[in-house]
């Protein structure tokens, strides 16, 4: 009796070491959104390098923010690190709020995301939204958005439908990013008059001289937060990985610095990660509280080892 009590006190252990070892079996691959936008790719990096050093295989695709919040509700996705409020509040409402997909934890505080305009147009004394259509000519009617299905561009498109603003006649650009950014560059070299979607954080406020116009609250919010959302039930099923994203938090300094050397230096967003979270090692000691490797090793640990 003595011998049997000994021998299930071993299984008993190799159980519950088998169980600390697996809490997270069948989330090793972590499937992320990326919008196609560069904090989001940022944001992304960094979630990736600290998975990957964990023993987890982060998977990122390229998503519509429409398609990213269906594949939340789908179980397709499980991690969108890029959910802006008040910008997505129509998906937060459809998706959100009836516990099809979970809202986290808030990542980023302070944002910023509206129509801006060149140092030379504020100039002129386009400062709100409404001075827009006294310049209509010089901006040929033109409202330059990113892509399509983008939160932002559906509240611009109503912007028109309604005639707010007296926008009526306004016709809205949708395109990548990189594209819009593109056209805002050129018309900048021959001082053109140009309205595009601006956000922080992002490079663009240190590479463009510009200003963000006053009178759209009713459709981006004064200033708002980016939160991390995943597929319903997940932080339950891999609560490792639950853990690091709860404890996820970035400031606009950190996103920018990572953005800039991206842009600047010509490096990856991995790359530029990395240089980021080597040059600032302390920050890993809130992320990684409480969060271990993939086979139950402390993550801390292993994270420091591969910087």
């Amino acid at each position: 009796m003595q011998k049997l009590t000994v021998v299930l006190g071993v299984m008993g252990m190799a159980a519950l070491s088998s169980a600390t070892v697996s809490a997270d079996a069948g989330c090793e691959t972590v499937r992320m959104a990326d919008p196609g936008w560069s904090d989001i790719a940022a944001t992304n990096a960094v979630a990736g390098f600290l998975l990957t050093d964990m023993g987890y295989k982060p998977k990122v695709d390229t998503l519509a923010v429409p398609i990213t919040f269906g594949g939340l509700k789908d179980g397709q996705v499980d991690v969108f690190l890029g959910n802006w409020m008040p910008a997505q509040q129509g998906f937060y409402d459809k998706f959100v709020a009836n516990g099809d997909v979970v809202q986290l934890a808030k990542n980023l505080d302070g944002t910023e995301f509206t129509l801006a305009v060149p140092d030379y147009v504020w100039d002129a004394g386009v400062h709100d939204f409404a001075d827009l259509n006294s310049f209509a000519d010089k901006f040929d009617k033109k409202i330059y958005g990113i892509g399509s299905g983008a939160p932002a561009n559906l509240s611009l498109q109503e912007i028109i439908k309604k005639n707010d603003f007296d926008l009526g006649q306004w016709k809205l650009i949708e395109s990548s990013e990189q594209a819009m950014l593109a056209e805002v560059s050129r018309a900048v070299k021959k001082q053109r008059f140009i309205t595009f979607l601006g956000w922080t954080p992002h490079p663009m406020n240190v590479q463009l001289k510009m200003h963000y116009l006053k009178g759209g609250e009713k459709y981006f919010g004064d200033t708002g937060s980016v939160y991390t959302l995943t597929r319903k039930g997940y932080a339950q099923a891999c609560p490792n990985v639950g853990k690091l994203l709860t404890n996820l938090s970035f400031t606009q300094a950190m996103e920018n610095s990572i953005m800039a050397a991206v842009v600047n230096n010509k490096v990856s967003n991995a790359d530029a990660a990395k240089a980021w979270i080597k040059a600032n090692p302390a920050v890993l000691e809130q992320w990684l509280d409480g969060v271990k490797t993939v086979d139950g090793q402390d993550a801390l640990a292993a994270v420091k080892a591969k910087l």
